[in-house]
């Protein structure tokens, strides 16, 4: 729900004519605007850029012009991209299929045919090898539509119907529907403008949703639609009147109870009922500034993460008859520690699977009810573990993935009793040799002193001269963690000599909450100076060459390009900034923008000087100034509902009135797609490509 939620490069693939090279540099009117706060009013010439309606015959010339200038500035690139994504596709098992999970009496799983940009779902009953029964056919689905994607699909406890959530647009205003799985037919229910986030009832017949304001997008009321009834007759179950919280349904583990839990970046508040009867909802604890905690259920008790007492979380456990008296009744399953954060956890019948972080990595532990402790082992020095599908609770066996920037992310699950571990799938990547790369873990030293952690990989042979070209990525924001994995899309891209690291900034939380709270609200420069300090560290580390090194980042990560950009902008040879947070100030000002009011508590609220002080001295737009600046790709989605377009529309724009510099500024507007890009399996990689072959050529690689 927030600006790091999943995307993948809006940017749009070259038109398939020639483009003239001689294309002017778009140029945009400058309007009076006055922005006011109640810190005093600040001049903004580029506001006239934002259009609510998307319909203004002006602004869409402008980013029309831009497209335009893109083509022609990236023409000469064709060969390079197509070349970039047949490499990748040759990289990707076309027909793949996922390891199927066992769930109420049926094994799901997901394939892909060859050539398919979107999977088919299947389930089989009671035997893997049974007949398949078809959930969902994406390909045929999505026909006819610029963009698709189906979300949260949820099977009644009946296993006869299936509820789903569906966007055509982009915007993520997704419409409910459900299907009788016997007969295939879909019924007449809808309800639009609702989250991705759908609960069954016991009765089979009531489904629990999340209905979105219809100006801000925040999902703020739980109401219950049943099967046959008009959805304005639907239930108000919840409303959250804090915009400064968002919400999410679920079931425990072991189904018993339905949970709307509601947070926001320092407190947490879940209400529970009985799956049977989810009207009378209890409140598991009462919100409270800086307590967090989220629930869930097995057997007859609760088991509860939380940062009470324990900045980096712990584990309690308090039975179904003292839940009622409060958190004076919790009991701890795991201490406090300064070193190991507590990421998730899954209940079995028996033990506890939990998943932290330890020195920047992501692992596993297995806890069981008589106290004993098994650690799942891994043998590299950057790493990543994650808890997978897990839906049987009474099975001994642990289901996770594991991967690195080496090795292709493994499906294996563990059996907690035995401490025995098996490979389900290795995730195929045609055409890749693991042992052509190698990975590390650096600690590079930030300017106050804090050790960053750096995930690093290149092929074998490239020589630590400081010659080779970088491209170093990072996020650091919202205190999501980014972890190391093979990517098919960046494998020519290591074959071509470039090295990649992930700089593990400040923001995040890789190593543990503290991380994260070095990193925001008036910590938030910390990311960028990371960021900066992690660069020439490797440039000093002889890892790269000075001048040969990208960047990247999107989102709340494409705050941290512009950051960088004003901040150090001859450290970087390009910069790539997708769908970019950068006008913050303004953005963080106006309540009536999707996602503002609830993410007060990561940047700040703008009302309050001090943080108004704070943000204006780091918001890119607000310090574009008349100097050189790297080579830059920025790209967007008209109808992006995370990070609006006109942000980065006015940021090219004043770069393109104010920068000294001559080198290109490549600025692409996809306009049929929001946050994530336009929507399919290989789109991503065609999209990816535009900028990978801009990025190349700016450092002087070869096709």
């Amino acid at each position: 729900m927030a600006r790091w939620m999943i995307w993948a490069g809006a940017v749009l693939l070259l038109s398939s004519g020639a483009v003239a090279q001689d294309v002017p540099v778009p140029r945009v009117a400058k309007k009076p605007f006055q922005v006011t706060s109640p810190n005093g009013p600040r001049e903004d010439d580029y506001y006239w850029l934002r259009d609510d309606t998307r319909k203004n015959p002006e602004m869409l010339a402008y980013l029309a012009a831009e497209n335009a200038y893109a083509d022609a500035q990236l023409a000469k690139l064709k060969p390079l991209q197509a070349t970039l994504y047949q490499e990748t596709v040759a990289h990707i098992k076309q027909d793949d299929s996922s390891v199927p999970y066992l769930d109420n009496g049926y094994y799901y799983a997901s394939r892909y045919e060859t050539g398919a940009d979107y999977p088919i779902f299947e389930r089989r009953k009671g035997d893997k090898a049974a007949p398949a029964e078809l959930l969902f056919d994406e390909p045929a689905m999505a026909r006819g539509h610029s963009f698709f994607a189906l979300s949260d699909w949820q099977v009644s406890p009946d296993n006869r119907l299936v509820a789903w959530a569906e966007d055509v647009i982009g915007r993520r205003q997704y419409v409910l529907k459900v299907k009788d799985l016997a007969t295939g037919q879909v019924l007449t229910d809808t309800v639009s403008n609702v989250e991705p986030n759908l609960v069954w009832a016991a009765d089979n017949r009531t489904i629990l949703y999340i209905a979105k304001d219809p100006v801000t997008l925040r999902g703020y009321q739980v109401k219950a639609h049943v099967l046959g009834t008009p959805a304005a007759s639907d239930r108000l179950l919840y409303e959250e009147k804090d915009d400064t919280f968002q919400m999410g349904i679920g079931r425990t583990t072991d189904d018993k109870f339905v949970c709307i839990a509601v947070e926001s970046t320092v407190s947490d508040e879940e209400r529970c009922a009985p799956v049977a009867s989810p009207a009378n909802f209890t409140v598991v604890a009462p919100r409270v500034r800086e307590f967090r905690y989220s629930a869930d259920h097995i057997g007859d008790h609760w088991i509860i993460r939380t940062n009470k007492d324990a900045k980096n979380y712990k584990l309690v456990t308090v039975a179904d008859g003292a839940l009622a008296q409060g958190i004076a009744a919790w009991r701890d399953l795991t201490p406090a520690s300064d070193t190991v954060f507590i990421e998730g956890f899954k209940p079995f019948e028996g033990f506890v699977a939990i998943d932290q972080r330890e020195g920047g990595n992501r692992m596993i532990r297995l806890l069981s009810d008589a106290g004993r402790s098994l650690p799942v082992k891994a043998d590299e020095p950057a790493y990543r573990m994650a808890l997978d599908v897990n839906e049987e609770p009474a099975t001994p066996w642990v289901r996770y993935t594991y991967g690195s920037l080496v090795t292709p992310t493994t499906t294996y699950e563990v059996n907690a009793r035995t401490g025995e571990r098996r490979v389900l799938k290795v995730a195929p990547v045609p055409g890749y040799d693991p042992a052509k790369y190698v990975t590390e873990r650096l600690w590079a030293p930030a300017r106050d002193g804090t050790k960053i952690p750096v995930s690093v990989v290149y092929a074998k042979g490239v020589k630590r001269d400081g010659t080779a070209p970088l491209f170093q990525y990072a996020y650091g924001s919202y205190g999501n963690s980014t972890d190391p994995a093979v990517d098919a899309g960046r494998i020519g891209l290591l074959d071509r000599g470039v090295v990649y690291a992930i700089a593990h900034i400040r923001g995040g939380q890789e190593m543990g909450r503290g991380w994260y709270d070095d990193g925001h609200l008036l910590n938030k420069k910390n990311s960028f100076t990371d960021f900066i300090d992690v660069t020439r560290y490797l440039v000093a580390q002889k890892y790269a060459s000075s001048d040969r090194v990208a960047a990247m980042g999107g989102s709340a990560g494409g705050l941290l390009m512009g950051g960088v950009a004003n901040m150090a902008p001859g450290d970087y040879r390009v910069i790539i900034a997708q769908v970019p947070f950068v006008d913050v100030v303004t953005t963080m000002l106006d309540a009536s923008i999707p996602l503002t009011t609830f993410e007060y508590d990561e940047w700040g609220n703008p009302a309050q000087k001090p943080y108004y002080d704070y943000m204006l001295s780091y918001s890119p737009y607000d310090n574009v100034t008349a100097k050189d600046y790297p080579a830059l790709f920025v790209g967007t989605g008209l109808w992006d509902s995370q990070v609006q377009y006109y942000e980065p529309t006015k940021w090219v724009a004043k770069l393109r009135e104010r920068k000294t510099d001559n080198n290109p500024l490549v600025f692409r507007v996809n306009m049929e797609a929001g946050h994530g890009g336009k929507s399919g399996r290989f789109e991503r990689f065609r999209q990816n490509a535009e900028w990978q072959s801009f990025m190349l050529q700016q450092l002087g690689v070869a096709s």
